[in-house]
């Protein structure tokens, strides 16, 4: 596996397009996300060129993992598309606290697809590790992100410490929540 840790304007373009691709065929066609987005490309507008992405690639340059780093003292999804889920909170806005969206493991190749949604959780592990370390040094303590309830199992079994910064809300129909991941006490790197 080839783990890539960089901005956007680090990015080849044959990556950030490829990046793009993944991100549709994950977000768009595999989880049915109703999203206005150029046909093929998921791109949005937190997609700036300081935007920090965590890219996985296997042994065939495909990408099989992704997650989206933006520091809460900016824009980012939460803050300004998703505030309701604070439960009446201010959405964060601190140096300390990243936000980690777009997050995902799947291998989007036949069979290779079920192969891979057997052990999602380790390459999960090591996106969050690699995610946490770059928030880590730059000062950062917390991760938070917009999640659906059904990603809550899978984040608490990383050896992460997560939990909800409010209840759950229904969003298109499927119960969404905010989700602290806190960097310390985190599980040991491999």
């Amino acid at each position: 596996m080839e783990f890539i840790l960089a901005s956007a304007n680090n990015l080849s373009p044959l990556l950030n397009q490829a990046l793009g691709q993944y991100r549709y065929r994950v977000f768009i066609e595999t989880l049915g996300w109703q999203m206005d987005t150029p046909p093929g490309i998921e791109r949005d507008r937190f997609d700036q060129p300081e935007t920090v992405h965590v890219i996985v690639r296997d042994e065939q340059h495909d990408i099989v993992g992704y997650a989206r780093l933006l520091p809460t003292t900016g824009p980012y999804l939460l803050g300004e598309m998703f505030p309701e889920l604070m439960n009446g909170l201010p959405p964060p806005c601190s140096e300390e606290v990243w936000e980690l969206s777009r997050f995902a493991v799947m291998d989007l190749r036949g069979a290779r697809a079920r192969i891979s949604a057997l052990r999602p959780s380790a390459l999960a592990v090591d996106i969050l590790q690699l995610a946490a370390d770059y928030v880590e040094s730059r000062g950062g303590k917390r991760l938070i992100t917009v999640s659906p309830l059904a990603m809550e199992r899978l984040l608490r079994r990383t050896g992460f410490h997560v939990h909800r910064a409010a209840p759950p809300v229904m969003i298109e129909g499927h119960p969404t929540f905010a989700c602290w991941i806190e960097l310390a006490g985190r599980p040991a790197r491999e």
